[in-house]
């Protein structure tokens, strides 16, 4: 397999050393039309991690990313990126895969690649090797010379995340990188992501799809409009919920789910049922009562919340309280 060696970065410490974090964001905000986009955000990113920057539509989460990559700048507040202010040194340690792709249509994929590349300080020879090598890793070779606008939406995602790569840098900030990738493509991207964090890349990760963050992230911060409402290690956030929802497959009847003395919420999703039971529920008197009635349980287990429902849960108490609050 095809290995792409990522460098690593080292900044000027007192002793040379690596800095712990790297991203601090200090009570940032920022104003579009004297509306608050992002208000009073703090948050900080520990290097060698793969973080996930999560919220609905419209919290700002692309204003956050673009403010870390001095595309925008901050009204009040301040950012440090890998242990100093930002400025263009900066801006060179980071590899950056907008939301919105960004590759020239009429250039060739290798030619835009090359181009960017030495944007970022590479040689025309060395970055015309690394782009070769990626698109390789990537199955794009045969497109190397083929347009821009010639590739399949997945096709150009991939290519712009060789474009974000190519640099080799210490900070990659991915704004929805699944988009348009079918599952193939998107457990590939998945797995060069783990390896990069594997070699000491940082990795901020903005997407909508939990089951992606849940696996992958070590830690997350969720943002509603434009405040941080949840943030912390994966791990220690679930655990704080605790083991409160059940998981039934079955085939039958549903009829056993309705017992509001002990269970509080269910999703539905045909013979599968993910149920939030309520306080000092016994789990095994659902069981019982499926057995009475006919119902094949097929599993049965005591989990953890999913992400996305400790999303959705927090979210909606944020909007609940803005509402009290007007």
């Amino acid at each position: 397999m095809l290995t792409v060696k990522v460098g690593f970065a080292v900044l000027d410490g007192a002793d040379g050393e690596l800095m712990s974090d790297a991203v601090v964001l200090e009570h940032v905000t920022k104003r579009f039309d004297m509306r608050e986009v992002v208000k009073d955000l703090s948050l900080t990113i520990r290097r060698g991690a793969l973080f996930g920057l999560l919220g609905p539509n419209g919290a700002g989460k692309t204003t956050t990313l673009r403010m870390m990559m001095r595309i925008l700048i901050p009204d009040d507040g301040r950012i440090e990126i890998l242990g100093q202010p930002l400025s263009d040194r900066s801006q060179d340690l980071i590899g950056y895969l907008p939301e919105e792709r960004g590759l020239y249509p009429r250039m060739e994929v290798l030619q835009v690649l090359v181009f960017l590349g030495a944007l970022k300080g590479l040689p025309e020879a060395e970055a015309e090797r690394r782009a070769r090598q990626w698109l390789e890793r990537l199955g794009l070779s045969e497109w190397a010379r083929r347009k821009v606008s010639d590739l399949s939406k997945g096709m150009q995602q991939k290519a712009q995340f060789i474009a974000s790569a190519l640099h080799q840098p210490s900070l990659m900030i991915l704004d929805e990188p699944f988009t348009g990738l079918d599952p193939v493509n998107a457990t590939l991207l998945k797995d060069i992501m783990l390896e990069l964090r594997s070699q000491g890349v940082t990795l901020i990760l903005s997407t909508h799809r939990m089951e992606q963050v849940e696996m992958m992230c070590d830690s997350i911060c969720l943002i509603h409009q434009g405040r941080n409402v949840l943030s912390g290690e994966l791990r220690a956030i679930k655990r704080a919920y605790g083991k409160n929802v059940l998981r039934i497959e079955y085939e039958g009847e549903d009829g056993f789910l309705h017992l509001p003395a002990l269970i509080e919420k269910v999703n539905h999703y045909g013979g599968v049922a993910e149920i939030r039971l309520c306080p000092q529920a016994d789990p095994q008197e659902i069981l019982r009562a499926a057995v009475a009635r006919g119902v094949r349980i097929t599993r049965f287990e005591l989990m953890e919340p999913p992400l996305n429902e400790i999303f959705i849960e927090k979210v909606s108490a944020s909007d609940a309280q803005a509402v009290d609050h007007h």
